[in-house]
């Protein structure tokens, strides 16, 4: 664990305020679920509920299988981090968070693909902006939900067309589908 220095008092509820700079830090917004977990010693642990995250494994096949069918990369991402990657160095992604343009993607419930005249978006802060030569992202809703993403890319020179964007839009359908379970 990591020490803020920051000390926090219980109200007489049970209640207590995670800072603004903590919470603006790790993207914890209101409503947010937080999981709890206790160490040996007696501390608190609050950790970012991820839905996807419990879908992990069955995310992972997900996108191999896509992968296998399409030949693109393929990444299914919460709203955070990268919970699945197949197609690409899993290095490239694992560990960092998702860029504030997917993000957006992800809160206006709406597919996003690139357009002849676009460049695409990052996928990670700090990403170059034209990685991909076709790139279709398409938000998991789950219970009214914008949850994640289901991102399918190509460096190949290939176009997306309807094709892609559909199996993007029912691999998140499918998953969202999957968290309401």
């Amino acid at each position: 664990m990591k020490a803020t220095g920051i000390v926090r008092r219980i109200d007489d509820l049970g209640r207590v305020v995670i800072p603004k700079e903590i919470r603006k830090t790790l993207r914890i917004r209101e409503g947010d679920p937080l999981e709890i977990f206790t160490d040996r010693e007696g501390g608190v642990i609050l950790k970012k509920y991820s839905p996807i995250g419990e879908l992990r494994n069955f995310a992972r096949g997900y996108a191999e299988a896509l992968n296998q069918t399409l030949g693109h990369t393929v990444l299914i991402a919460d709203k955070d981090g990268f919970v699945s990657i197949s197609g690409i160095s899993k290095k490239d992604y694992v560990e960092k968070k998702i860029s504030k343009e997917l993000e957006d993607v992800i809160e206006g419930r709406r597919t996003f693909a690139i357009a002849e005249d676009n460049k695409g978006i990052p996928l990670y802060e700090g990403e170059d902006v034209g990685r991909y030569s076709s790139q279709v992202i398409a938000p998991i809703i789950s219970e009214g939900d914008a949850v994640g993403a289901v991102v399918l890319g190509s460096k190949e020179g290939t176009k997306f067309g309807d094709v892609e964007t559909k199996l993007a839009e029912t691999a998140a359908t499918f998953l969202g589908k999957q968290m309401e379970q």
